[in-house]
Protein backbone atom coordinates (compact mmCIF):
# COMPACT_ATOMS: atom_id res chain seq x y z
CA UNK A 1 0.00 0.00 0.00
CA UNK A 2 1.36 3.37 -1.01
CA UNK A 3 1.20 5.82 1.90
CA UNK A 4 1.27 9.17 0.17
CA UNK A 5 0.57 12.73 1.22
CA UNK A 6 -2.75 12.51 -0.60
CA UNK A 7 -3.80 9.29 1.16
CA UNK A 8 -2.76 10.64 4.55
CA UNK A 9 -4.45 14.01 4.02
CA UNK A 10 -7.81 12.57 3.01
CA UNK A 11 -7.69 9.85 5.67
CA UNK A 12 -7.00 12.26 8.52
CA UNK A 13 -9.70 14.63 7.21
CA UNK A 14 -12.25 11.80 7.11
CA UNK A 15 -11.32 10.56 10.58
CA UNK A 16 -11.55 14.01 12.18
CA UNK A 17 -14.81 14.82 10.41
CA UNK A 18 -16.19 11.44 11.45
CA UNK A 19 -15.18 12.08 15.05
CA UNK A 20 -16.88 15.46 14.94
CA UNK A 21 -20.04 13.96 13.43
CA UNK A 22 -19.94 11.19 16.04
CA UNK A 23 -19.55 13.69 18.85
CA UNK A 24 -22.51 15.68 17.56
CA UNK A 25 -24.64 12.55 17.09
CA UNK A 26 -23.82 11.20 20.55
CA UNK A 27 -24.51 14.56 22.11
CA UNK A 28 -27.90 14.76 20.34
CA UNK A 29 -28.79 11.15 20.98
CA UNK A 30 -27.79 10.84 24.63
CA UNK A 31 -26.33 13.89 26.32
CA UNK A 32 -28.97 16.55 25.63
CA UNK A 33 -31.72 13.99 26.05
CA UNK A 34 -30.37 12.98 29.44
CA UNK A 35 -29.69 16.53 30.55
CA UNK A 36 -33.18 17.54 29.42
CA UNK A 37 -34.63 15.26 32.10
CA UNK A 38 -32.92 17.18 34.91
CA UNK A 39 -34.49 20.00 36.88
CA UNK A 40 -33.38 23.54 36.04
CA UNK A 41 -30.47 23.74 38.47
CA UNK A 42 -29.25 20.26 37.55
CA UNK A 43 -29.57 20.92 33.82
CA UNK A 44 -27.89 24.31 33.88
CA UNK A 45 -25.12 23.21 36.27
CA UNK A 46 -24.32 20.08 34.27
CA UNK A 47 -24.37 21.96 30.96
CA UNK A 48 -22.16 24.66 32.40
CA UNK A 49 -19.59 22.11 33.56
CA UNK A 50 -19.65 20.20 30.27
CA UNK A 51 -19.12 23.43 28.33
CA UNK A 52 -16.15 24.29 30.52
CA UNK A 53 -14.66 20.80 30.23
CA UNK A 54 -15.01 20.36 26.47
CA UNK A 55 -12.70 23.30 25.77
CA UNK A 56 -9.44 21.33 25.54
CA UNK A 57 -6.74 20.58 22.95
CA UNK A 58 -8.27 17.30 21.80
CA UNK A 59 -11.62 18.95 21.17
CA UNK A 60 -9.98 21.78 19.22
CA UNK A 61 -8.13 19.30 16.98
CA UNK A 62 -11.31 17.33 16.24
CA UNK A 63 -13.48 20.41 15.86
CA UNK A 64 -11.22 22.75 13.87
CA UNK A 65 -9.07 20.09 12.18
CA UNK A 66 -11.57 19.38 9.40
CA UNK A 67 -11.62 23.05 8.41
CA UNK A 68 -7.84 23.27 8.00
CA UNK A 69 -7.51 19.81 6.50
CA UNK A 70 -10.24 20.63 3.99
CA UNK A 71 -8.14 23.50 2.71
CA UNK A 72 -5.11 21.23 2.51
CA UNK A 73 -7.08 18.51 0.71
CA UNK A 74 -8.59 20.93 -1.78
CA UNK A 75 -5.04 22.03 -2.59
CA UNK A 76 -3.60 18.49 -2.65
CA UNK A 77 -6.36 17.33 -5.01
CA UNK A 78 -6.44 20.51 -7.10
CA UNK A 79 -5.61 18.51 -10.25
CA UNK A 80 -8.09 15.72 -9.52
CA UNK A 81 -11.21 15.25 -11.64
CA UNK A 82 -13.88 17.89 -11.05
CA UNK A 83 -16.24 15.48 -9.29
CA UNK A 84 -13.62 14.84 -6.57
CA UNK A 85 -12.80 18.53 -6.19
CA UNK A 86 -16.52 19.29 -6.07
CA UNK A 87 -17.10 16.76 -3.29
CA UNK A 88 -14.16 18.12 -1.28
CA UNK A 89 -15.32 21.71 -1.71
CA UNK A 90 -18.92 20.80 -0.86
CA UNK A 91 -17.82 18.94 2.28
CA UNK A 92 -15.67 21.91 3.31
CA UNK A 93 -18.51 24.38 2.83
CA UNK A 94 -21.07 22.20 4.61
CA UNK A 95 -18.74 21.64 7.58
CA UNK A 96 -17.60 25.26 7.78
CA UNK A 97 -21.06 26.78 7.57
CA UNK A 98 -23.07 24.10 9.37
CA UNK A 99 -20.64 23.19 12.12
CA UNK A 100 -18.07 25.94 12.64
CA UNK A 101 -20.14 29.03 11.91
CA UNK A 102 -23.27 27.71 13.61
CA UNK A 103 -21.16 26.94 16.68
CA UNK A 104 -19.37 30.28 16.70
CA UNK A 105 -22.44 32.43 16.09
CA UNK A 106 -25.14 30.20 17.61
CA UNK A 107 -24.00 27.83 20.34
CA UNK A 108 -21.04 29.79 21.72
CA UNK A 109 -23.02 32.95 22.57
CA UNK A 110 -25.53 30.76 24.42
CA UNK A 111 -22.70 28.94 26.19
CA UNK A 112 -21.22 32.29 27.23
CA UNK A 113 -24.59 33.44 28.56
CA UNK A 114 -24.81 30.27 30.62
CA UNK A 115 -21.21 30.54 31.80
CA UNK A 116 -21.75 34.07 33.15
CA UNK A 117 -24.56 32.89 35.40
CA UNK A 118 -23.84 32.04 39.01
CA UNK A 119 -26.26 29.16 39.25
CA UNK A 120 -25.77 28.79 43.01
CA UNK A 121 -27.09 32.29 43.69
CA UNK A 122 -29.67 32.61 40.89
CA UNK A 123 -33.33 32.64 41.83
CA UNK A 124 -35.70 29.89 40.76
CA UNK A 125 -37.30 32.31 38.32
CA UNK A 126 -33.91 33.33 36.87
CA UNK A 127 -32.98 29.68 36.38
CA UNK A 128 -36.28 28.98 34.62
CA UNK A 129 -35.83 32.01 32.34
CA UNK A 130 -32.22 31.08 31.57
CA UNK A 131 -33.16 27.55 30.68
CA UNK A 132 -36.04 28.77 28.50
CA UNK A 133 -33.67 31.14 26.69
CA UNK A 134 -30.90 28.56 26.35
CA UNK A 135 -32.20 25.02 25.87
CA UNK A 136 -34.40 25.13 22.76
CA UNK A 137 -32.13 27.46 20.80
CA UNK A 138 -29.00 25.52 21.75
CA UNK A 139 -30.60 22.21 20.71
CA UNK A 140 -31.79 23.69 17.40
CA UNK A 141 -28.30 24.95 16.58
CA UNK A 142 -26.86 21.61 17.62
CA UNK A 143 -29.27 19.72 15.36
CA UNK A 144 -27.89 21.72 12.44
CA UNK A 145 -24.34 20.79 13.48
CA UNK A 146 -25.24 17.12 13.75
CA UNK A 147 -26.83 16.96 10.31
CA UNK A 148 -24.15 19.00 8.55
CA UNK A 149 -21.22 17.19 10.19
CA UNK A 150 -22.76 13.90 9.05
CA UNK A 151 -23.34 15.20 5.52
CA UNK A 152 -19.74 16.44 5.34
CA UNK A 153 -18.52 13.04 6.53
CA UNK A 154 -20.57 11.20 3.88
CA UNK A 155 -19.33 13.55 1.15
CA UNK A 156 -15.75 12.85 2.21
CA UNK A 157 -16.27 9.10 2.20
CA UNK A 158 -17.71 9.35 -1.31
CA UNK A 159 -14.76 11.51 -2.37
CA UNK A 160 -12.34 8.91 -0.99
CA UNK A 161 -14.12 6.19 -2.96
CA UNK A 162 -13.80 8.35 -6.08
CA UNK A 163 -10.12 8.97 -5.34
CA UNK A 164 -9.55 5.23 -5.01
CA UNK A 165 -11.53 4.55 -8.19
CA UNK A 166 -9.36 7.05 -10.07
CA UNK A 167 -6.16 5.66 -8.52
CA UNK A 168 -5.11 9.10 -7.30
Amino acid sequence: MNVSLENTAITVLIVLTGLSAGLCFTWSNAVTTGLGRLDNIGYLSAFQQINRTIINPTFFIVFFGPFFLSIINIYVFRNAPSNIKGLLIAAAIVYTVGVLLVTIFGNVPLNELLDKTNIATASTEDLQNLRATFETKWNQFHAIRTVTATIAFVLLVISAMQIAKNNL
